[in-house]
Parts: structure tokens; C-alpha cells; sequence
């Protein structure tokens, strides 16, 4: 079992930065792959970064590219989400999950793979 804490959002103007933080439990931290989804009322859950339980691959939603950076410290059982030039339709509740299956050199997407998430952290970015 593992549990995951997001924390970090805000509300920031447009062109700002946040970083969000995931703390995970578990000594076995490094053996999953980490993922960060958000969801607005408006929009189904969607995929926003992923990176491997090792850190050696990493893969983001379109809409993300050169903007969002994810990151990990497996020392430390966390992960990050280091969001510049945020745009208003960037607000929405941002969720870390754990993929515990896929294995340490691999990385998805799909939201289904995930096994544990956390509650959500709200980000709004004001235009």
C-alpha cells in the first residue's frame, strides 16, 4: 500500500510559476512510476507528466511541453511538478498518482494504470 500527499497549489496570475509536490509512503518509492493528472468540473481526468520509478524517463501531455517539468527524488519518496508560464486554463485540481505495475525503466499515461492517488491539490491561475 502506498499513500501519496499532494501539496504545493495556489493561485497565481497568469505567466507565474508553481511546483508541486508529491510526498509518497513506502520503502519500496523508486519500484513505481509516478504520474500527475489534473480535473476540472468541466473536463474528465487528464494526463499531465509521468516519470519512471528510476527517473530515467519521462513523458508529458501535449499541452505541457516546454512549460511543466516533473521530477523525483527517491531519497526523499517524492515527486514534483515544476509549472512555469501557467495559463488560466491550466486551473484546475492536480492529482499524483502511483503506477506500482508498469515497473522501474517504464512510464504511461493512461490513468487507469495508476494505483494509488492522492486527494488533489488546487491549482487556479488567474488571467
Amino acid at each position: 500500500q502506498v499513500q501519496v500527499v499532494e501539496s504545493g497549489g495556489g493561485l497565481v496570475e497568469a505567466g507565474a510559476s508553481l511546483r508541486l509536490s508529491c510526498a509518497a509512503s513506502g520503502r519500496t518509492f523508486s519500484d513505481y512510476a509516478m504520474g500527475w493528472f489534473r480535473q476540472t468540473p468541466e473536463k474528465e481526468r487528464e494526463f499531465v507528466a509521468a516519470i519512471s520509478g528510476n527517473g530515467g524517463r519521462t513523458i508529458y501531455a501535449d499541452f505541457v511541453k516546454g512549460r511543466f517539468t516533473i521530477s523525483r527524488d527517491n531519497a526523499k519518496t517524492t515527486v514534483y511538478l515544476q509549472m512555469n508560464s501557467l495559463k488560466p486554463e491550466d486551473t484546475a485540481v492536480y492529482y499524483c498518482a502511483a503506477d506500482r505495475r508498469i515497473g522501474r525503466a517504464y512510464v504511461r499515461s493512461d490513468a487507469i494504470g495508476y494505483d494509488y492517488w492522492g486527494q488533489g491539490t488546487q491549482v487556479t491561475v488567474s488571467s
